[in-house]
Formats: C-alpha cells, sequence, structure tokens
C-alpha cells in the first residue's frame, strides 16, 4: 500500500496547499493540521481515503471530551475516517490486508523512567498552560494527560498483542512519538521532550511501521530489534517562520 503522508501543517497560521501525491492509495493525517479545524475543509473529497488521527492542538482551548465527539463528527461529514484508539483494516491494489490502529496517544511523562516523571510533569506545565484546555472540568494539566495516555498505551498494547490471522503489515499511527530517536535534535534529551516523545520501544516490534507527527522535523529510522526492524516515520511540517518546512517533501509516500 502507498500512503501519502502529512502532518503538523498547522494551517491556524501556516499558508499550505495540500496536493495529491501520484498513485497514493491512502492520505494519512497525523495530527495538528489545525487548531481552528478549518483547514481539514481542504482534504474533504480527497481522490483516496483520508485517515485522521487527532493531534494535541486540535483540542486546543477546548474541553477534551466534547471536542473528540465533535472531530468525530466533523470528519465523518467530510469523509475522513478518524482514528483514535480504534483500528481499520483496508485491503491495498494487491489485494493485501493492512491493518491500522491510530491513536493521538498523548505524554506518560516516563520517556526518562519513573524517576524522572515529576520533572518531566513540571515541564509539561508550560505547554500545558499554551493549550489552553479543560477536561471533567478541570484544567488539562499534565496528570491528565498522563492519565488519557495510559488509556491510550493499554488499548494499543491489546490491539497489537492480537493480530489477525489474515493481515499482511500492521501499521500504527500516532500523533506522539513511540522513542527517544524521534527527538528534534534542536532541543535532544531535556525534561520538556517527554512532552513530544514516549517510551513505547516495547511495543515497536509488534508492528511492521509505526507513523508519527508532534516533532517539527522529519524522521525515517529502522528500529532493530530480535524479531527484525520496525520503520519508524515522521513527515511533520512544521512553522515556516523558524525554517521548519524547508526541504518538505508534501507528497511523500511510504510504501507498506
Amino acid at each position: 500500500m502507498k500512503i501519502q503522508l502529512l502532518s503538523d501543517l498547522h494551517l491556524e497560521t501556516e499558508t499550505f496547499v495540500p496536493e495529491v501525491a501520484a498513485d497514493a492509495e491512502l492520505l494519512v493525517l497525523a495530527g495538528d493540521v489545525d487548531s481552528s479545524w478549518r483547514g481539514l475543509e481542504l482534504f474533504r473529497n480527497w481522490p483516496v481515503p483520508v485517515v485522521f488521527v487527532p493531534g494535541n492542538h486540535e483540542y486546543d482551548r477546548r474541553e477534551i471530551t466534547t471536542a473528540r465527539a465533535e472531530l468525530q463528527q466533523l470528519s465523518d461529514s467530510l469523509g475522513f475516517i478518524m482514528l483514535d484508539d480504534a483500528e481499520l483494516l483496508l485491503s491495498d491494489r494487491q489485494g493485501r490486508q493492512i491493518r491500522l490502529l491510530g491513536s493521538t496517544r498523548w505524554s506518560d511523562f516516563d520517556l526518562f523512567g519513573e524517576r524522572e516523571r515529576e520533572r518531566a510533569m513540571r515541564a509539561a506545565g508550560y505547554f500545558q498552560r499554551v493549550m489552553g484546555s479543560s477536561w471533567q472540568g478541570q484544567p488539562f494539566d499534565a496528570a491528565a494527560v498522563r492519565e488519557l495516555s495510559l488509556v491510550s498505551r493499554d488499548w494499543l498494547a491489546q490491539a497489537l498483542s492480537q493480530k489477525p490471522a489474515s493481515v499482511d503489515a500492521t501499521v500504527v499511527i500516532t500523533h506522539f512519538a513511540p522513542s527517544i530517536r524521534s527527538a528534534d535534535p534542536r532541543y535532544g534529551r531535556q525534561p520538556g521532550t517527554a512532552s513530544f516523545c514516549n517510551n513505547d520501544e516495547a511495543l515497536l516490534p509488534l508492528t511492521d511501521v509505526w507513523i508519527h507527527g508532534h516533532l517539527h522535523c522529519r524522521h525515517d529510522y529502522a528500529f532493530t530489534h530480535p524479531g527484525g526492524s520496525t520503520r519508524v516515520i515522521c513527515n511533520a511540517r512544521g512553522h515556516g517562520r523558524k525554517g521548519e518546512a524547508d526541504g518538505y517533501r508534501p507528497q511523500f509516500c511510504l510504501d507498506i
């Protein structure tokens, strides 16, 4: 299956006109498309199926549970398939069965281990204040983010442990990254990095490809393990004013 991959377009401030990649069978939007949601309209009537995994900024200044339901309704109206702790089975042109598992995933702040969790959560306070969201009548703070993230991780681990025999390949799509190897080289290993990357390396051997966004830099690397390797890939655009979009490939596709 040939998948076109876009994320972190930030159309609430950026100017970007998406183009259909030649021969693509599927478009994956891996989050942070537009915090206002207006930019999602650009993908209405896309010529191939669109899978959308919400990013953190899709929830900016909103109530999390309400916004999640409204994003689902919007996705339905636009003809998207929204995956947030959900899976989808598709057949490609060769008749192969491709299983997609999608989750925002959020941050559990355990990237550097349990002993560093509190420090990572303190660093996350800045990002959550900027986000300005709420959940269950309270500010959507680092503790709430962690609570949602653990639910998502449990769902993902359970789903990955139950691969149907008919599936030819499994693709995980998250907004947050699954490994410290996806850290932005501009910032490296600091407490705030745990707001962008999780330590999901124990789950990586259970999938063939892991797509993510969130980091405003591109990644394409092989995570090797005893059973072989898993491809980890991110095609995030980021902010042009910061030079993050320099060299961006808007028609980039990956072959599964």
